[in-house]
């Protein structure tokens, strides 16, 4: 194979649409545009919505606000509060062993793994389960 013999496969090279070039084109007279009306004419555009003077839809609707997405509660297991050295554990606490993200404003303790320590939870709150393990263990929980 030389590189001065290679070509494009047939049918892969397609001339482009020659618009206003005659009847026998096709495409003569009105060139694809139709018969009168803003979209016939050079320079007919519209902006993304017009609705030629009607109110447009996003005009029509009711503002709703906004609502973000971001957790605001953060999940707990059980078994991860043995990592935290400290017998008090809040929010805080949680935020500084890595365990809930930055941004929550709080958190929640569910029933996975077991605890073997004794530990005071402040200002969390924990499912039932969790609660009984917590206190079985010799802690307790304040949602305060």
């Amino acid at each position: 194979m030389l590189l001065n013999s290679i070509k494009p496969g047939a049918g892969a090279k397609k001339a482009k649409r020659r618009v206003g070039r005659g009847i026998g084109s096709g495409l003569g007279k009105t060139a694809g545009r139709g018969h009168k009306g803003q979209k016939s004419r050079s320079g007919g555009f519209h902006k993304v919505g017009f609705e030629g003077g009607q109110m447009p839809l996003q005009r029509r609707l009711p503002k709703r606000g906004f609502v973000s997405m971001t957790p605001q509660t953060a999940e707990v297991r059980l078994g991860d509060l043995v990592k935290i050295q400290t017998q008090d554990i809040d929010v805080l606490a949680l935020k500084q062993a890595g365990l809930i993200p930055s941004n929550a404003k709080s958190a929640k303790v569910y029933l996975c793994g077991n605890l073997s320590r004794t530990v005071k939870l402040q200002g969390i709150v924990a499912t039932a389960g969790a609660k009984k393990a917590i206190e079985a263990a010799g802690g307790s929980v304040s949602n305060n």
